[in-house]
């Protein structure tokens, strides 16, 4: 009876600790945000906002998903078979100068530009006024934000969150006193704009976006214009006021309130986006029509009812997931955490609340219905943009869909795949008219709303225009493991059939007609880059070789999972012969002199280069072709890459390293490198250090959203593993994170997996079977199932799904150079049902 009693209480306590850290999912401060990196981010998919909570003026930095600049512009080549041919048999002539300046033949202009939407100013009068208890937050679990402060005894609160359902930001105004919300609301845009007051309460912006942006200051025009009837996207912002007590008056161009008890503000937008294929100023929709049909739908709802339909839709998606650690969190605003934190105090919460603030930014910028998350999200006030917040896709859309499946929002993977059959359709014609290859779909580094497939690089007026970007067709291949993984985790057949791999199957084809053979006969790809990175001989440097290891990974990775796709379908079987045929010939893996996994054709690495690229290391993260288990040595080259590259770079790679040194199962190395991508960076100062900003976007610099995402990723492969299909608890634990718990992970095979831990020892976990079938579970600790030891496999360490005895590879390495950290692991494999959830324990009951 004491013993049991002890280990209630015990229990009790161990509960009680993290139950205090249930509701640690708010960020906030102390004053209000002077820069837009301070400023706090809404969005329902489409419509965004980065929220600023000021006293004396409120503002509310507005987009909307589908703003871009231009219209759809081809941009292929006119004699691309031709070039390609001079191209390769300058490379096959090691002449690699030379084919670098004919592949320049190829460009074709640069991608569109992401735009702002507009901003909506509330200005009060509280000027020499002293204000007390200010805070602003936004809370994760509701997606809300809220500011509130004290003015002479009166309590001011406003809340505001962006509807999904309902498709409108909504902002409630409140006091603690009757008749004291007054101000005025004003609505505007950086592009050309009209504006009207409508009933009294209701104003109409409308506007129009430049059909060009400049992608070089140096270009004699940045930022033209046509009219309102000629090219660009037409928007409109539509917005109503509803008070209660006081009055609403308007001068024409804004709306005034004046001693009102509460009041209640919806806003919405629209453009004339109208499809990937069609001019947004000629062939556009009436975005008018849209505005008003959200109103009207919304016309008989009051705030709680728009609340409520907002609560019930968005934590359905966020809610499915919870981690907390058992450490206190300290009680200070998050900007003072990462600088605290940044001194070394401990704060795994921190941690967990930048998981969960992913999780956040991806439902918030990726909802099915819109076009997929860039490279800001959906979060920009600039009209020329870094990067032109396009999609980048040789590393950055991608990376901005690694959260999706395992952290248990599938839906919002979505927008990707639409996209993806978009850029299939034009990218079938890139390949004809730029490859000559008449099968398949391709797609260069850079894209647009109008799913842009061809080569950027300014045509031929931009000398700043290279190759060693420019020059990289893989983004067909790399987008198809995405269709792919969303399979392995749903088991959608139907979604394979019709969606998944018609696509994949387009990207095979391809890839087949764009290979060719060395001098050994085997396939290579010529023209090759390795993203971005450039490679030296001798004294010269130059960008484009064959057969780098990113392209051979992503092809190699591409046509094992599409073999598998054809049995999982039973369909294409001659084709997937002829794949099984190609994979035999495909160039393998080299490992350098300096034990290093080789990054180029040839042995050109440097243990200098610190390049923020490591795309060679594509086939250990995000692919599976290379683990400690099955190919140790290819890890171990593969470690001793990323190490010569150093752990501080941008803020995305950083992100790709916690990846990495998870998936290597060095989980302390993994959360060092996720502290620094936790570096506090003030907005104001200016520098290349990457990290944090005090809102906690992930600095590039500048702000770059695909770190946020390779970071919740990231720690999600630490606590949990399934690429090998081998359901691994706990593969990377850290030993900050001795004591902690998770809800909601999904691995591959549709298994949902809760865990609990102390001590770093997995203490329990339940698994929830979608799909049924056999869960081939892997831990640390014998694990136990309704008090019996679980059945231990002898063979799943050699049914890995790495296609690691399909891997080859040559040395040049005098020895290893690296070691490994691999932990001794206990392998177990268990029938499940459908719909069951079973009790798995590390101690018998």
């Amino acid at each position: 009876m004491k013993l049991f009693q002890l280990i209630f209480i015990l229990t009790t306590l161990y509960n009680s600790a993290f139950a205090q850290r249930e509701f640690d999912l708010e960020l906030w401060y102390t004053k209000p945000a002077e820069l837009w990196e301070e400023a706090l981010p809404l969005g329902n998919g489409k419509l965004g906002a980065m929220v600023y909570g000021g006293i004396e003026t409120e503002h509310f930095s507005l987009n909307d998903n589908t703003l871009w600049s231009g219209a759809p512009v081809p941009g292929n080549a006119k004699d691309g078979p031709e070039i390609l041919e001079q191209v390769r048999k300058a490379v096959f002539n090691e002449d690699y100068g030379q084919a670098g300046e004919i592949w320049k033949k190829m460009h074709g202009p640069y991608s569109a530009r992401y735009l702002p939407l507009g901003d909506l100013f509330l200005n009060f009068n509280f000027s020499e006024k002293v204000v007390e208890n200010y805070s602003r937050r936004l809370d994760l679990n509701q997606a809300i934000t809220t500011t509130e402060f004290n003015v002479e005894g009166v309590k001011y609160f406003r809340e505001s969150f962006i509807s999904f359902p309902d498709k409108v930001l909504v902002i409630k105004l409140s006091a603690s006193e009757k008749g004291k919300i007054s101000f005025s609301a004003d609505l505007s845009t950086p592009l050309k704009l009209k504006t009207k007051v409508v009933n009294g309460n209701e104003m109409i912006l409308s506007g129009k976006a430049p059909k060009y942006v400049a992608h070089r200051e140096s270009e004699p025009e940045q930022v033209v214009y046509d009219s309102f009837e000629g090219e660009g996207t037409n928007i409109e912002i539509r917005m109503k006021i509803k008070n209660k007590g006081g009055e609403v008056s308007s001068d024409g161009e804004t709306l005034q309130v004046l001693q009102a008890d509460e009041v209640i503000i919806v806003l919405t937008s629209a453009t004339s986006f109208n499809g990937f294929d069609k001019s947004p100023g000629l062939e556009g929709k009436d975005p008018s029509k849209e505005t008003a049909e959200i109103f009207k739908n919304i016309r008989r709802k009051n705030f709680s009812q728009l609340k409520d339909s907002h609560l019930t839709d968005y934590q359905n998606l966020f809610q499915r997931v919870s981690l907390q650690f058992a450490e206190s969190k300290p009680d200070l605003p998050t900007d003072e955490r990462l600088i605290e934190f940044g001194r070394g105090n401990n704060d795994s919460n921190l941690a967990a609340l930048y998981f969960q603030f992913g999780r956040y930014l991806l439902i918030s910028s990726s909802r099915e219905g819109a076009v997929p998350a860039n490279l800001q999200g959906i979060w920009n006030n600039k009209i020329q943009p870094p990067w032109g917040s396009n999609y980048t896709t040789n590393i950055n859309i991608e990376m901005n869909y690694w959260p999706a499946e395992n952290t248990n929002l599938s839906e919002c993977h979505t927008p990707l795949f639409n996209f993806m059959e978009n850029l299939a359709i034009n990218g079938s014609i890139t390949a004809k008219m730029n490859y000559g290859i008449e099968n398949g779909w391709c797609v260069h580094h850079n894209s647009d709303i109008w799913a842009k497939t061809s080569p950027t690089g300014g045509s031929d007026w931009d000398p700043r225009g290279t190759p060693r970007w420019t020059c990289w067709a893989m983004a067909g291949g790399w987008m198809s493991q995405h269709v792919w993984e969303h399979y392995l985790y749903t088991g959608d057949k139907e979604f394979l059939k019709n969606r998944g791999w018609p696509l994949m199957k387009g990207a095979v084809e391809f890839m087949l007609e764009f290979l060719v053979e060395n001098k050994k006969g085997e396939l290579v790809t010529n023209p090759s880059t390795s993203p971005e990175n450039s490679f030296r001989v001798g004294d010269e440097v130059y960008d484009v070789s064959m057969a780098s290891t990113m392209d051979m990974s992503i092809i190699k990775e591409l046509f094992l999972n599409s073999i598998q796709a054809t049995k999982v379908l039973n369909t294409d079987l001659e084709l997937a012969n002829e794949l099984e045929s190609a994979f035999k010939k495909l160039y393998p893996f080299q490992i350098g002199q300096y034990g290093q996994l080789q990054e180029w054709y040839k042995d050109w690495d440097s243990p200098d280069d610190k390049h923020r690229h490591i795309s060679h290391l594509y086939g250990m993260f995000p692919a599976g072709l290379i683990t400690p288990e099955s190919t140790p040595e290819l890890a171990k080259a593969a470690k001793q890459s990323i190490i010569f590259r150093g752990d501080i770079s941008t803020g995305w790679s950083m992100a790709w390293k916690v990846n990495w040194y998870a998936r290597l199962k060095e989980g302390n190395h993994a959360l060092d490198v996720l502290k620094e991508g936790l570096t506090f960076i003030d907005p104001q100062l200016t520098g290349n250090r990457s990290g944090s900003y005090p809102n906690l976007f992930s600095a590039y610099p500048p702000f770059q959203i695909d770190g946020n995402f390779g970071g919740t990723a990231g720690i999600a492969e630490m606590l949990l593993q399934s690429h090998n299909g081998i359901v691994h608890l706990l593969p990377a634990l850290p030993d900050d994170w001795k004591d902690g718990k998770i809800s909601g992970l999904v691995a591959r095979g549709g298994f949902v997996v809760d865990m609990e831990w102390e001590n770093g020892t997995l203490v329990a976990a339940n698994i929830t079977s979608k799909k049924g079938g056999i869960l081939h579970l892997r831990s640390s600790v014998p694990l136990y199932h309704k008090s019996e030891k679980l059945l231990e496999s002898k063979a799943s360490k050699n049914r890995e799904i790495s296609f690691g005895n399909r891997i080859t590879w040559n040395s040049k390495a005098p020895q290893d150079l690296q070691e490994l950290k691999i932990p001794d692991t206990y392998d177990y494999e268990m029938p499940t049902q459908p719909g069951e959830t079973y009790r798995i324990q590390a101690k018998p009951i």
